[in-house]
């Protein structure tokens, strides 16, 4: 049975994974609300299903055939790894350069034609999603879709592929120069794993 929206966020509560505060997120936005789904993907047993779950999803909207699951760094891998496997189709993962640009290592490629996704744990503006979708198509891949556990945008980022999430908030982000806490002289974290 498909976990619906509202379980997946019980999830995120259950284990502490659903931040608030004053977050500094990766797309550089600010915003009193962090999911920190590494904390929900740390036991196994949940990163399987969330798995599952978007490889039903994906292969509603893309078709059969997928070849490729993608994801960038950091946060897409365990969750990218786990829709891979239960589609029984390649995984791999971009990271990024020096310059802070998407590239491929540790002998990943793409094979010209490939069908393939990409898959994120949560999408905010989709800035890494589009990235990881260009990188696939210069190297010559078919992109047919991209998937995410949660999708903060409410539905809004586009990432030029259709695109499906578990669980869809409408969390509000502000650009640092209009954040309210910041005025407020409330303290910014950054829980991720990128640094701005």
């Amino acid at each position: 049975m498909a976990l619906q929206a509202a379980e997946i966020l019980e999830l995120f509560e259950r284990v502490g994974a659903h931040l608030r505060g004053h977050f500094r997120l990766t797309s550089g936005l600010h915003s009193s609300e962090y999911l920190q789904c590494a904390l929900v993907l740390q036991h196994p047993e949940h990163a399987e299903r969330l798995g599952c779950e978007l490889a039903a999803a994906l292969a509603a909207v893309a078709g059969p055939g997928i070849e490729l699951v993608a994801a960038p760094a950091l946060g897409g891998v365990i969750i990218g790894h786990e829709t891979a496997r239960a589609l029984r189709a390649r995984f791999l993962f971009a990271e990024r350069d020096a310059n802070g640009e998407m590239v491929l290592r540790r002998g990943f490629t793409v094979r010209p034609g490939e069908a393939a996704v990409v898959v994120e744990d949560v999408v905010t503006t989709g800035g890494s999603t589009r990235e990881v979708i260009s990188l696939l198509a210069r190297g010559g891949a078919r992109v047919l879709a991209a998937a995410s556990i949660i999708d903060r945008s409410g539905g809004q980022a586009d990432v030029g592929v259709p695109r499906v999430a578990l669980a869809t908030l409408r969390v509000t982000a502000y650009r640092p120069e209009d954040c309210p806490l910041c005025r407020q002289g409330v303290p910014v974290a950054k829980p991720g794993s990128r640094k701005n």
